[in-house]
């Protein structure tokens, strides 16, 4: 593994943070464990302009840290019971994320990772990952130790109700861990 990755790469537009975070490693420091995935799919959240993202309405309590510094996780629930890792996009000020919605286990990952609630409980995430800075300590985001030339793809993104034709899924195409679209 390379170095962690810093603030300036979330510091973009968030299609771009959701394209160029396909093959990046996600790195959990749990204890005396560390887990790893490679990430082969995300979507892409546009804050207030995406009526599908958790941010349209404006900052809540819930959403005010996709309005804060990029490079911290969102980490919400669903269905009571699968935690959802997103990655804050854009500068402050300007909600942004990525959804991680698949990896590829790398070392200490269990069960499956395809799919963010498989992903989340694979790597140990929960909802005290809430805020986390990724730029630094024990959840982190990495560049691969060899950068290999991917084949993405790109589709609507999965499971919503809302702009549900808008092209802002990207995954690494042929890869096995990669969500299955319905």
């Amino acid at each position: 593994m390379r170095g962690i990755l810093k603030r300036s790469f979330y510091s973009r537009p968030t299609i771009d943070v959701a394209r160029d975070l396909l093959g990046k490693i996600i790195v959990h420091r749990d204890g005396d464990q560390t887990r790893t995935g490679r990430i082969v799919e995300t979507e892409a959240y546009l804050g207030t302009s995406d009526p599908a993202a958790h941010a349209y309405r404006g900052a809540t309590p819930r959403t005010r840290v996709l309005f804060g510094h990029p490079g911290h996780a969102y980490v919400y629930l669903i269905y009571g019971m699968y935690h959802c890792l997103n990655v804050v996009a854009e500068e402050e000020g300007t909600a942004g994320c990525v959804l991680i919605r698949a990896i590829e286990p790398v070392a200490n990952v269990t069960g499956s990772g395809n799919g963010p609630g498989r992903l989340t409980r694979a790597l140990g995430i929960t909802l005290e990952h809430y805020g986390a800075d990724l730029t630094q300590g024990n959840l982190t985001i990495r560049e691969a130790a060899k950068r290999d030339q991917l084949e993405i793809g790109i589709s609507p993104r999965i499971g919503i109700r809302e702009a549900v034709d808008w092209p802002l899924r990207f995954f690494v195409a042929g890869n096995s861990h990669v969500s299955r679209a319905r």
